[in-house]
């Protein structure tokens, strides 16, 4: 597997994370765990392979340009055949820019974008199959963002709130009440819930919790601190608060997870 990540272009850094390729040579089937980042995605599917979800006990398989939901839980995918992907990570309150529904309504699951965006993103797809050069497909699709981007407008201001907020939640040793964090932007602490929801898919409180757990993975992911020590770090109660959450956005303990068994979490730690 090869994976490598791309900066975005300048007018596109306040909303995209990055952009991803993602490779594999080999053809073998294999299954994994995708775990909640806190992140929706868009993906374009350039191989001849296939990704399939777990849905209800029964894989179903993911269309040509997916678009990923904020995931709450830790969702079964399986990969089958070779790939050649196009991965586009926006920053958690950005993705609604690209949405005509609430971000909240795509939540667990994979959605084929050409449902939400129409023939242009078809006519996208078809464009980057086309197209040879990793620079020249990104270049192809940041036109594509960009122009969808400006159809927008009218949420900048709502949606930039929610990113300040997000903001102050990363800090280190945040501790403010939900509350006071509302009235700095002159709103109420129920409509700054409302706006998380339509514009991440996500309550203030359940983002913190992704974001804090997202670090505590990488921590486990590299064994150089001990549990307790992680729980501390990354701001947990105490190492059973830590176990017990890690295990809802995982499925396992952290002291019985490791990243071989998961052969997408690894190629991106060793991006």
């Amino acid at each position: 597997m090869h994976y490598k990540e791309i900066e975005p272009g300048a007018r596109l850094k306040p909303y995209v994370k990055c952009y991803y390729t993602y490779e594999s040579d080999a053809g073998a089937a294999f299954e994994d765990t995708v775990f909640p980042s806190g992140c929706m995605e868009m993906i374009f599917n350039l191989g001849d392979g296939l990704w399939q979800t777990a849905t209800q006990g029964d894989f179903v398989t993911h269309p040509a340009i997916e678009l990923w939901g904020q995931l709450l839980r830790p969702l079964p995918v399986r990969s089958v055949g070779k790939h050649n992907m196009l991965g586009v990570r926006f920053f958690p309150h950005a993705a609604a820019f690209f949405l005509n529904d609430k971000a909240d309504l795509f939540n667990d699951r994979v959605t084929d974008y050409r449902h939400i965006c129409g023939s242009s993103a078809g006519q996208l797809h078809n464009r980057l199959l086309e197209t040879v050069s990793w620079q020249q497909r990104i270049a192809l699709v940041e036109d594509f963002l960009w122009q969808q981007l400006l159809r927008a407008q009218s949420r900048t201001g709502k949606v930039t709130i929610v990113g300040h907020v997000m903001q102050e939640l990363n800090q280190p040793g945040f501790f403010d009440n939900i509350e006071n964090v509302a009235a700095r932007y002159g709103i109420t602490s129920r409509y700054l819930q409302k706006l998380f929801l339509q514009y991440t898919g996500l309550t203030p409180k359940l983002y913190s919790k992704i974001h804090r757990f997202q670090n505590s993975l990488q921590l486990v992911i590299r064994k150089e601190d001990s549990l307790t020590a992680i729980a501390y770090d990354c701001g947990y109660f105490d190492q059973s608060h830590f176990i017990r959450e890690f295990k809802s956005f995982t499925g396992f303990t952290p002291s019985g997870y490791s990243p071989d068994q998961s052969p997408v979490t690894l190629a991106t730690v060793n991006s």
